[in-house]
C-alpha cells in the first residue's frame, strides 16, 4: 500500500487544467480532482489571500518526483505547493485501476 500517494497542488486560477492535462498525458497520475480553494498564507514577509485551485492527484511513489519536475516546468509560482500523503488504504480495484493508468 505505502506506493500510493494523494498529492496536494495549488495554483492560480486557469493553470489547474493545463498541469492535470500533463500529468494524465503523461501517466504520472491517474486521476487529478479540481477544486476551488482560498488561501491565506505569508510571503516576502506579507500575509497575501489569494482565490486558487486546488488540484487533488493520485499517483504512485516511484513517480513523484517526475511529477515534481512536471509541475514546476510549467507552474507560475516560484513555490508552487506540491505536497503528498500516503494512501494508507484504499480498494483493491480503485488501486488496481491506478496502477494501470500510470504505467508505462
Amino acid at each position: 500500500m505505502n506506493d500510493y500517494l494523494v498529492v496536494f497542488i495549488t495554483c492560480p486560477k486557469g493553470e489547474a487544467e493545463k498541469i492535470s492535462s500533463l500529468l494524465i498525458e503523461k501517466r504520472v497520475a491517474a486521476c487529478v480532482n479540481i477544486a476551488d480553494v482560498s488561501s491565506i498564507f505569508r510571503w516576502m514577509g506579507k500575509i497575501e489571500k489569494a482565490d486558487e485551485e486546488l488540484l487533488i492527484a493520485k499517483t504512485r511513489a516511484s513517480l513523484f518526483d517526475e511529477l515534481v519536475s512536471m509541475v514546476k516546468s510549467i507552474h507560475s509560482y516560484e513555490v508552487p505547493e506540491i505536497i503528498a500523503l500516503p494512501i494508507v488504504k484504499g480498494t483493491q480495484d480503485y488501486l488496481q485501476w491506478l496502477d494501470r493508468e500510470t504505467a508505462r
